[in-house]
């Protein structure tokens, strides 16, 4: 169906904002901008910004959500007959160099502190995300050919390595200049799945959902 005159002018005024915005941000830092600045370099109203997006941190967490695109595009070029730890790995170094150079830590910091308020539809504990997603594919292929146990549950799993992502890029906009992001991410991930593998990993020993022997 062709869009009318009405709808591209409210898709282009929101365009607009949005990019308005993400420069100001750029520019000046996010807490030293108001809507009524974006209002006006923006050449729109109030009443078109509240249309479109309930505030400005709306603007950053659209930003954010561009994330999702990138893991559905960077996945492709993880082979599927990699191993669980390779594939992590691989995900984890492609996110943190998107994060660290096309999203940025200003955005990072922002998203994270916005992010302490509860939420029911919080978009960091929606697992119905892209990278959630494919989390959930890889470990469950893991299981399918033997690497991983069969009672291994690749939600729970799934869950757990995005909390050590955001763990990491906590630490990233804690720290400081300091935190290498690519190689704190490369230490914990190797760590971690070592972890993972050694309590869940196909070793012959029967084990529960939670990686117990029996």
């Amino acid at each position: 169906m062709r869009k009318g005159n009405r709808q591209m002018q409210a898709e282009k005024t929101r365009q607009r904002i949005f990019e308005t915005a993400l420069e100001l941000f750029q520019k000046k830092g996010f807490d030293r901008v108001t809507v009524d600045e974006i209002v006006e370099k923006s050449k729109s109203s109030k009443g078109a910004f509240y249309g479109h997006f309930h505030s400005k941190y709306g603007i950053f967490l659209e930003k954010f959500k561009e994330i999702d695109t990138f893991y559905e595009t960077f996945v492709q070029t993880i082979a599927e007959e990699d191993a669980l730890k390779e594939k992590i790995l691989k995900l984890f170094q492609g996110q943190m160099h998107y994060l660290e150079h096309e999203l940025g830590k200003d955005l990072m910091r922002t998203v994270y502190s916005n992010g302490l308020n509860e939420s029911e539809n919080h978009f960091f504990n929606n697992t119905e995300r892209s990278l959630y997603r494919i989390l959930i594919h890889f470990v469950n292929s893991s299981i399918e050919r033997g690497e991983l146990v069969k009672e291994a549950n690749a939600e729970r799993i799934a869950v757990l390595i995005t909390r050590c992502m955001r763990g990491n890029l906590y630490d990233w906009i804690a720290f400081g200049d300091h935190y290498s992001l690519q190689e704190e991410s490369k230490q914990f991930v190797d760590i971690f799945m070592e972890g993972i593998l050694m309590q869940f990993g196909s070793d012959g020993e029967e084990k529960d959902e939670n990686g117990i022997s029996s």
